[in-house]
């Protein structure tokens, strides 16, 4: 008597949406999902299939859903993703690269200092203590900083909320500023041949090849463990192959808006109620310092749409910092951007920060002697 009252004790005790059936959960969440995507939509706002996901994921991450993207079903997503992305490189990619190499890397590197250097401070201060502020304020590689943070005795709960929190502030911003910088008549027109795609034909043939070479990247990409392999396989290859006019492709709306969404609940499910309360004296400094990171940028993209003399919005999405998914899905919803610059500087991006961002990281952890204080043991 007394273990089943414990038994119903402990279930009345968990939250409401954690007793709820998992299929139950899954389809409240969809629904809920499904109706922010609308508003979102109706009010303009680019990306609406990507953030009302997200969204509705984070609303039930933090109310104890107890669901969590399959990892076969959100590798499968990165690799369309990876796929939407190559359909899109064309050669001018590579000559936009190849003309300005230089001011590529000068903004990639000064993307990854200012990153490391906000960190810095903020440790200094002493708002996040030691190496956490340094980790949680990477551009990227978020599973690297979270290893890397637990090997120095960082806090890796708030190195990994630090590097959400980023991703979904950029993915807000960067939509509020493609709402608010592109032309009204051609949002309007985009968003017209939106709705009709959803019924555009499909040619299976060619899409269960792109799919199976995807896959085939994505093996190849584990193989020689590349960094992010499940979508930067399938980007690199297909890019290849679309570029050089091997192989032509377009990616059904249905499909895309799928896995927009796994990935958008990948995100938001991320969010749990117990990492948001042992994050909440931090709160303000992790959205502080990622907006600081964001502005940080916006001035890089200033620079660069003065000096190339290129539209301002494609400039501010090329350098926004990190989730390279979703700044993908936000300018092919934007009909002015140029995709190619965009992609160009944000592969780069990519490159130089699963590259470099650990290394120095660690540098300046190993050069600040505040940062290399391991924390004393508990009850010490």
């Amino acid at each position: 008597m007394t273990a089943g009252t414990d038994i119903g004790t402990a279930a009345a005790s968990k939250p409401l949406l954690a007793r709820w059936p998992v299929p139950l959960q899954w389809a409240a969440l969809l629904a809920l999902s499904g109706a922010l995507s609308l508003a979102w939509g109706a009010a303009g706002m680019p990306a609406a299939l990507l953030l009302g996901p997200m969204i509705g994921g984070i609303v039930f991450g933090v109310n104890g859903a107890e669901l969590k993207v399959p990892r076969l079903p959100y590798t499968g997503a990165q690799a369309v993703i990876g796929a939407m992305i190559g359909s899109v490189i064309t050669p001018a990619i590579f000559s936009a690269f190849a003309h300005d190499w230089m001011l590529f890397c000068a903004v990639m590197a000064a993307t990854m200092i200012g990153a490391a250097a906000l960190g810095w401070l903020i440790s200094r201060s002493g708002i996040i203590p030691g190496a956490t502020a340094v980790y949680g304020t990477s551009p990227g590689a978020a599973s690297s900083m979270v290893l890397l943070g637990e090997a120095q005795g960082a806090d890796t709960q708030l190195i990994a909320f630090m590097q959400y929190s980023r991703v979904l502030l950029v993915a807000l911003v960067a939509a509020l500023v493609a709402r608010f910088g592109v032309d009204h008549t051609a949002a309007a027109s985009a968003a017209v041949l939106a709705a009709t795609s959803w019924f555009a034909p499909v040619h299976w043939t060619t899409l269960a090849a792109v799919l199976a070479i995807a896959v085939l990247s994505q093996l190849a990409g584990r193989a020689l463990r590349l960094s992010a392999w499940a979508l930067l396989g399938p980007m690199l290859v297909l890019s290849g192959l679309h570029a050089s006019g091997v192989l032509e492709f377009h990616l059904p709306r249905w499909l895309l808006a799928a896995c927009y969404a796994l990935l958008g609940w990948n995100i938001g499910l991320g969010f749990r109620r117990n990492t948001l309360i042992s994050a909440a004296h931090a709160l303000l400094p992790v959205i502080a310092s990622a907006l600081a990171l964001i502005a940080f940028c916006a001035g890089l993209s200033w620079c660069l749409s003065v000096l190339l003399h290129i539209d301002p919005l494609t400039a501010y999405l090329a350098t926004s910092p990190g989730g390279l998914d979703s700044v993908a899905i936000i300018a092919a919803s934007s009909p002015q951007v140029d995709m190619s610059f965009v992609m160009a500087l944000q592969g780069v991006r990519l490159i130089f920060v699963i590259a470099l961002a650990p290394t120095l990281v660690k540098l300046v952890v190993r050069s600040s002697p505040h940062l290399r204080q391991q924390p004393a043991p508990a009850g010490n």
